[in-house]
């Protein structure tokens, strides 16, 4: 019988062990033995324990390739419903087509040809404090169409893993979303709809990765994706997300890449990223598609004095610009003003929805006006503000100080998981825009010969955006964890510590760049530290953020909070923190802070990894 000869050969060469049979499945290897598959549909298995056997698994495949029953969740005969492993198993066991006939896939046929996959580019959507599913980026893959051009790419179809979420789900997604409490699904969708979501919507820059695959490489991962349709992922928003997804699929392009060894605990975009620019070989040109905020602000910055009276008077009145005065212009700056005011105009219909129609009307009469001028549009490049991801340092960061506190000296190791602070060196990331997580600082205090857990932090976001006439978003900020306090009868005592704050923020160029920022804030601690165990209050902060040089950079800032609930008290706080980087991923650090009479200093040397 011919299905046995062929278990029996796939046996003898132990196919079920290979690697493209485990990314193929999905399997990991457990800690204690054996393999697990990470995909979590029963219908993406053929043998009952598929999910934790390859070689049963292999067995059931190879079985079933000789039945036109449908299979799985997109109910089609195997050899189509796992068209990835067919063609693999194929090219491994030579199969006889007499005797194991081919089958007729027509579903994935017009598929593959919808497609016209000629190359495939990696896409990272900057990072997005705003939106919680977005707050690290997102990485997707585009499918280039033969024939296309780089004005017609946007019409190119894109595959995309993402967290099947309800609306609105509020709370519910931070702990679903850390816990697997969502079904993740692959999906294929235009690329103008996920441009006009991140550009356009959410005003998060694009950068694109064009990856140099092979043809064959192409086909099988596209293969391997069309039989992702028969399954979910549990969703793990720290490690099985958007990122690490993308990454197994290119994994079967090519199993020589170990790209998702390396990510152990935590999945970050912008590392995924790294780790393929890092491929020798694989990654050829990079493109930037800046969000249009940027293109605004980018423009904006062209404007003459006077220029930017008339912009600011057409977006609000577009009979402007048929004004007398407007129309001396030069029929280039007529258009140039035009062009941005329809930009303007265009990006406010779409982030304002109350007023969308208004916004609207007013662009149909800035383009009628623009229409009259019958000169070409000024072709400009949009800077980024910002570097491409892979140019910034690593997200996982160590440091070892030394310092003082109240007359007593320490030495202190920080660690941690990820991602970026303020003080962090800018490039390659978000400006003005922080998340911390997983912060672990272990003290050991000299004269006292005391090792210590100082400080916990769970997370620490800060979102800092500079308000202007044309963009008015507010700055926030929220924090939780542990630090070691010292009270009156209580010295370093642990307090757990929850914080949030809204405010706003201002851009100055005195020195060389510089964010001042004040916020409104509620804070509550929890520790023996306090009369009543706990204290709720509020109050506020005052700061400034300084850019003094490349290297250089510096933040201050002032607190003062009052406790009305639990133990009434009341807090005045003082910080100073200076970062030098030394290069990419080394960095010297000062930080001074004193709370009441509670002072202490520390220097750094950190370690980005």
């Amino acid at each position: 019988m011919y299905l046995a000869d062929l278990v029996s050969r796939a046996a003898d060469a132990k196919l079920a062990d290979e690697r493209e049979w485990h990314l193929l499945l999905h399997y990991r290897a457990n800690r204690l033995g054996g393999w697990t598959s990470e995909a979590d549909d029963p219908g993406f298995f053929l043998a009952p324990t598929g999910k934790t056997g390859p070689q049963a698994e292999l067995d059931a495949t190879l079985t079933q390739f000789f039945s036109s029953d449908p299979v799985g969740r997109s109910k089609q005969p195997a050899q189509c419903a796992f068209i990835a492993r067919y063609h693999w198993l194929k090219g491994k066991l030579a199969f006889d087509d007499r005797r194991l006939p081919p089958q007729r896939c027509d579903r994935f046929d017009a598929w593959f040809k919808e497609l016209n996959a000629q190359s495939v580019t990696m896409i990272f959507p900057a990072a997005f404090l705003n939106n919680p599913a977005s707050m690290f980026g997102h990485t997707l893959l585009r499918i280039d169409q033969k024939g296309q051009t780089e004005q017609t790419r946007i019409l190119a179809y894109t595959i995309n893993f993402a967290a099947d979420v309800p609306p609105d789900p509020g709370l519910e997604y931070a702990v679903k979303g850390m816990t697997g409490g969502y079904k993740g699904n692959f999906s294929t969708t235009p690329y103008y709809l996920k441009v006009q979501e991140y550009r356009d919507i959410e005003n998060r820059d694009i950068w694109e990765y064009r990856l140099n695959l092979t043809e064959d490489q192409i086909r099988l991962m596209l293969m391997h994706a069309w039989e992702l349709g028969n399954t979910h992922f549990d969703y793990y928003f720290f490690k099985e997300n958007c990122a690490y997804q993308v990454l197994t699929l290119l994994e079967v392009a090519d199993p020589d890449w170990h790209l998702t060894d390396r990510f152990l605990f935590w999945t970050v975009p912008a590392d995924t990223v790294r780790a393929l620019t890092e491929q020798p070989g694989l990654v050829g040109e990079i493109v930037y598609r800046p969000a249009r905020s940027t293109q605004i602000k980018r423009k904006r910055e062209r404007l003459s004095e006077d220029e930017q009276g008339w912009f600011g008077q057409i977006t609000q009145d577009p009979a402007q610009a048929k004004s007398e005065t407007f129309t001396r212009l030069s029929l280039d700056r007529q258009a140039f003003v035009l062009d941005l005011a329809s930009d303007y105009l265009r990006y406010r219909s779409v982030t304002d929805e109350g007023k969308a129609e208004t916004y609207k009307e007013r662009n149909r009469s800035v383009l009628l006006d623009r229409s009259r001028l019958k000169v070409l549009s000024e072709a400009l490049r949009i800077e980024p503000y910002s570097a491409s991801p892979e140019q910034g340092h690593k997200t996982s960061r160590a440091g070892l100080g030394l310092g003082w506190r109240n007359g007593e000296f320490f030495q202190d190791l920080t660690v941690r998981a990820g991602l970026h602070d303020l003080l962090d060196p800018d490039k390659g990331y978000n400006p003005d825009a922080q998340i911390e997580l997983g912060v672990l600082s272990l003290r050991h205090y000299q004269p006292r010969n005391q090792t210590r857990l100082e400080r916990a932090t769970l997370a620490n976001i800060i979102s800092l955006t500079p308000l202007d006439a044309l963009f008015l978003a507010p700055s926030w900020k929220v924090s939780a964890g542990m630090e070691t306090v010292n009270r009156p009868g209580c010295s370093s005592c642990s307090s757990g510590n929850l914080n949030g704050g809204l405010g706003g923020a201002v851009e100055s160029h005195l020195w060389r760049r510089e964010v001042l920022f004040a916020f409104a804030e509620a804070d509550v601690n929890v520790s023996g530290a306090y009369r009543e165990q706990h204290r709720i209050g509020g109050g506020g902060t005052l700061g400034a953020l300084a850019t003094l040089s490349d290297r250089w950079k510096m933040m201050v800032s002032t607190t003062y909070l009052r406790y009305p609930l639990g133990d009434r008290s009341d807090d005045f706080r003082v910080f100073v923190g200076q970062r030098y980087t030394v290069q990419d991923n080394l960095a010297l650090r000062f930080e001074f802070n004193r709370r009441y009479d509670d002072t202490q200093a520390v220097f750094y040397v950190q370690a980005f990894f």
